[in-house]
């Protein structure tokens, strides 16, 4: 066996990884979709740990193994060499491996779009950024439903949330929270709006606010049924105009919280009032683990919750086609791919971003 112990973390890892496998493969939780999806979550992450460290134990062990034949074969002290110039790339990807992630990274996620600065024009960009995160969920094969939606007459959104999900289960790094947890904030648009008759350009603002989804039987959050109050209306379309003729919409407020979740795109009271304590539950989940980063001072990317254009994270410049996400400096002019759904490389500018700052913080 080779020697480990330089990553006791890791082998940890391996060995909740090992326990995990037989907890999964016993029939009471094979059985059950919440447990095997929360036991699903936690060991694909542990397997983005435990494949790089079973590659450094493999090359350890054939290394151990050249060198004693070595004194024996000289043949083999130039395969010894050989192992021993990979072991440096695979104790940094190893090392890379153990950093710390966010916990909440292989979650699925809750998106709202709202309609700010700018009118109808703000409306019709926040309709624009739906369909973009639309498209770009369709590449990489997610699914997306719409919650909750009320668009303008000119077929602008004034607001919408929908709920993006993986399918099946994926690593950490191929979460849906993963990537589109730097999404948060306030996008720019530059552009002659429709509505412009002299051609001007005008600059409008909508609001993206992202949080994790949390799962239907999550322990970390508990709802007192006494601290909700929930109302019901009708379900409404463009103009405020109702759609059905049955009270179905939900409206539901988390007294001790302020917090205010409507429902109506689903067919029934019932199915609006699970969706809409589901979307409260990722709130409370996504507010206690902020409060904990804040406590432990590992903020993660804060997310502008004001609309005012001014605290921009994202410019998407029309006449120039050009795209700048101000965290980053990054910029590019393909803006008509991005908005058909093309984000990745604006994506990833945030992820290698924060993967340097984590790294930074842990020499």
């Amino acid at each position: 066996m080779a020697d480990d112990e330089q990553f006791p973390a890791a082998r940890t890892a391996l060995e909740e990884y090992h326990e995990l496998e037989k907890r999964m493969a016993q029939p009471d939780v094979a059985s059950d979709p919440n447990a095997m999806k929360k036991l699903g979550r936690r060991h694909a992450e542990l397997a983005s740990i435990v494949a790089p460290y079973n590659e450094y134990l493999t090359l350890m062990s054939d290394l151990e193994a050249a060198r004693e034949m070595a004194a024996e074969d000289p043949d083999f002290a130039q395969e010894a060499d050989a192992l021993e110039a990979q072991l440096p790339a695979v104790q940094e990807r190893l090392r890379m491996a153990l950093i710390p992630r966010d916990p909440d990274d292989a979650r699925d996620v809750i998106m709202e779009i709202k309609a700010g600065t700018g009118g109808e024009e703000a409306a019709l960009f926040a309709g624009d950024l739906l369909r973009m995160y639309t498209r770009y969920a369709e590449k990489r094969g997610w699914s997306v439903t719409i919650q909750n939606e009320n668009s303008t007459e000119l077929g602008g959104i004034k607001d919408v949330q929908l709920a993006i999900r993986a399918r099946g289960t994926v690593a950490p790094e191929d979460g849906v929270w993963a990537s589109l947890k730097y999404e948060g904030g306030v996008h720019r648009v530059q552009r002659i709006p429709v509505t412009e008759s002299q051609g001007r350009i005008q600059t409008s603002a909508a609001g993206v606010l992202v949080f994790p989804e949390a799962d239907d039987d999550d322990d970390e959050i508990e709802i007192d049924p006494k601290d909700l109050k929930i109302d019901i209306f009708m379900s409404s379309g463009p103009g405020g105009q109702s759609v059905n003729t049955t009270y179905s919409a939900v409206r539901m407020t988390h007294i001790p919280t302020g917090i205010v979740v409507s429902m109506q795109d689903e067919k029934s009271q019932i199915q609006n009032r699970a969706a809409a304590l589901r979307v409260l539950k990722s709130r409370l989940l996504a507010m206690k683990h902020e409060q904990e980063a804040a406590e432990a001072a590992d903020m993660r990317h804060s997310q502008v919750r004001s609309l005012d254009r001014s605290e921009r994270i994202r410019t998407y410049n029309f006449p120039e086609n050009r795209i700048v996400d101000h965290r980053t400096n990054y910029k590019a002019y393909n803006l008509d791919a991005v908005l058909d759904g093309d984000l990745q490389a604006v994506i990833d500018s945030d992820v290698q971003a924060d993967e340097a700052d984590r790294l930074a913080r842990q020499k």
